[in-house]
């Protein structure tokens, strides 16, 4: 058997390391379904999303917390009582808080090691795959006699991204035997039961306790919840013992059908073969955490039930990509920036055909979805640059597999995008008959990956022609053209290759700003052309098809370079302009001012990394050389994954989302362009 893929991260007070660690450092399990399992590595609640059991159901419900917290507590022979994590109410005699000495991923799955006295317990966290159902496992590793152990679970029912003061609920309790449903009206129940080990489900009447959310109270949300505990789980373990609280919105039957110990080992097995099909180049160290960290992303959306049954008729399946978590949904966008990364850099085909002939499905008026709202079945379509993603992700695809059978399908999608695109379509998105060129906006919408918006303020509106949604209509052409004719259509080829030639020329004439040296962001658009030095005129250089003259591609890279690479990514907007923001932090409406005005993109690095490349191709190292501060930060935040955005100055703080699918997915594809067969990034 191949060596397990582990991280540390030994802990302890006495050697100086600072308890804020534990509570900045989090870790995220998922399902497959959308569902997921997170906390801080101390146990305490941060973030209003922060739970066991986030379980993915059907609509109209989506995400929902079912199991949000739990206290932990042993009591040692002499009767002291030692609380492991997250107790705010330590009923009995504390000797100390914690004990941790070390919190490690195995194949991406969180372990803490804890150490009181002469014992040493151990705790794993699995969310079994493609279920709503969580194991707590706790085994006893060394220790003389027997310990006993305490868990209470702390419950509120409630849509994951809910404002937390607003809801209450009540709830009913059923027992039969070591069966327990903790139930609430029109909501499946919550099914408990210890495994694995005598012990006892002790229903004491029911206690609530309150919590504070100190991230949610820093962004300027409600912070303040309270959890209602129905009882506690009580067992005694002796050394080589363990125990398991296992919790579940499945049937009793489906609940079940596995032991704690079989799932856990069965989902190493699953983790094993993920890093098995991934490319050569990422079969250990940093790069293959990265896998398994593109695996959180992948899910069977569980939400729309109509159209997987009609994929499933047609002999298909359904696949889609949350864009980051918490918080997220799946969005057209972020999925087909992703997808190279996420499914063809780790080898995963077959699902990668699925996601592109799931979002075929969804077209309507030229547009694929800009994302699915939570609990929804239905997409939102204010995007002008998701479906021109859409072609370049299918080119990717294209080129690692040869599947033409894929391609004969789509392209009658394909052409029905590129005639919407040319007669015009929603949102005012459509192709100028001045000059060939695409343009889009519409008052009170956000349409490129820009995209922040606080009530009516569009704080980016870029609306007129920007740049890297021409870059991506140019490419599309090009693609389309090439498709066409490797399918015998060769009049439609050749008229797209004209309609391309006329875009590339008016591109190179109007988007080039002699003055500043690099492209203008927006043109025609509703003041003067906006020269502002942001990062989007990489794409000219970086697609399939570059639409840039190549005269231009060294200047345009340097001064990206200079004044927009960062060690974790580029500025969304360089140091000296008016709007340039260097933090992003503070309430909802600072941060999204923020967002797009300096904040640095992580995923940009590998359209950053594309482009170097093409201009630089014997600068291989040097290319490599750009992700290494990546390296470190898997240490940081979410531990394992990488972060939506950073602080656009020193010491470049992650922000936003811990775990964002186009972070992932751009950093792990770079990480195999420009690398040897070696194990970790460089810091």
């Amino acid at each position: 058997m191949k060596p397990a893929i582990v991280y540390r991260m030994p802990w302890s007070k006495a050697q100086g390391y600072d308890p804020q660690q534990l509570l900045d450092r989090e870790w995220l399990v998922t399902n497959g379904l959308g569902g997921y399992s997170s906390g801080t590595i101390a146990g305490d609640c941060t973030r209003r999303y922060h739970g066991l059991l986030v379980a993915a159901l059907p609509a109209p419900l989506g995400r929902m917390m079912m199991f949000n917290h739990i206290i932990e507590q042993i009591r040692l022979p002499d009767g002291h009582v030692v609380s492991l994590a997250g107790d705010l109410h330590a009923g009995s005699t504390l000797v100390e808080a914690g004990g941790l000495t070390c919190f490690s991923l195995e194949f991406g799955l969180p372990v803490w090691r804890y150490e009181v006295a002469s014992y040493v317990l151990e705790k794993r966290v699995l969310l079994q795959y493609r279920a709503n159902t969580v194991f707590l496992i706790y085994r006893l590793i060394e220790g003389d006699g027997s310990i006993g152990l305490r868990l209470r679970p702390g419950l509120h029912f409630r849509p994951h991204e809910a404002p937390v003061a607003t809801i209450s609920r009540s709830y009913t309790v059923h027992a039969s035997g070591d069966h327990f449903e903790i139930a609430a009206p029109d909501l499946p129940p919550l099914r408990m039961q210890v495994r694995e080990h005598p012990g006892a489900f002790v229903l004491d009447g029911g206690r609530s306790y309150e919590v504070e959310y100190a991230l949610e109270r820093d962004r300027g949300y409600a912070h303040r919840d309270v959890l209602w505990s129905p009882g506690y789980l009580r067992a005694d373990l002796a050394a080589g013992e363990s125990v398991a609280l296992a919790a579940s919105t499945e049937s009793w039957d489906a609940f079940l059908a596995a032991t704690p110990s079989e799932a856990w080992e069965a989902d190493l097995e699953r983790r094993r073969r993920l890093i098995e099909l991934a490319d050569p180049r990422a079969l250990s160290g940093t790069a293959a955490e990265l896998v398994l960290a593109s695996d959180q992303f992948i899910v069977t959306p569980t939400t729309r039930v109509a159209d997987a049954a009609r994929a499933h008729a047609a002999g298909d399946e359904i696949r889609s990509v949350i864009a980051g978590y918490h918080w997220f949904t799946d969005w057209g966008r972020d999925t087909m920036i992703s997808l190279e990364g996420l499914t063809l850099s780790t080898g995963r085909f077959v699902e990668a055909g699925y996601i592109l002939r799931t979002f075929a499905h969804y077209v309507r008026d030229g547009l694929i979805p800009n994302l699915f709202p939570e609990g929804e079945q239905s997409g939102l379509y204010h995007t002008a640059d998701a479906t021109l993603w859409y072609f370049h992700a299918l080119d990717r695809y294209l080129q690692a597999t040869g599947d033409r059978a894929t391609l004969r399908l789509l392209i009658p999608t394909l052409r029905d995008i590129v005639d919407h695109h040319l007669k015009g379509t929603r949102f005012g998105i459509g192709v100028d008959p001045a000059d060939g060129l695409l343009r889009q906006g519409q008052e009170g919408y956000q349409l490129t990956w820009m995209d922040a918006k606080v009530g009516d303020w569009v704080v980016t509106p870029r609306r007129g022609k920007a740049v890297e949604i021409n870059a991506l209509w140019y490419n599309a052409l090009r693609l389309m053209a090439e498709w066409q004719a490797g399918e015998g259509q060769e009049d439609e080829s050749r008229t797209l290759d004209q309609q391309a030639a006329r875009a590339c020329e008016s591109f190179n004439r109007r988007f080039w700003c002699a003055e500043r040296g690099w492209l203008y962001d927006v043109i025609d658009g509703e003041g003067p052309d906006d020269a502002a030095l942001r990062p989007n005129q990489i794409f000219a250089i970086s697609l399939s098809h570059p639409v840039l003259d190549r005269a231009h591609w060294e200047g345009v890279l340097g001064v990206v370079k200079e004044r927009l690479l960062t060690p974790v990514g580029l500025r969304s907007l360089a140091p000296g302009e008016p709007d340039y923001k260097p933090k992003y932090d503070g309430d909802l409406r600072s941060r999204d001012a923020a967002y797009h005005q300096g904040t640095v993109w992580a995923w940009l690095i590998g359209p950053f990394i594309d482009a170097w490349l093409k201009v630089y191709p014997e600068k291989q190292e040097t290319a490599r050389e750009f992700l290494k501060g990546f390296g470190s930060h898997l240490d940081q935040a979410c531990i394992g994954s990488i972060s939506e955005v950073f602080d656009a100055e020193p010491p470049y703080r992650p922000r936003g989302c811990v775990a964002q699918a186009w972070s992932v997915a751009e950093v792990l594809r770079s990480w195999i362009r420009t690398g040897p067969l070696d194990a970790t990034l460089p810091s």
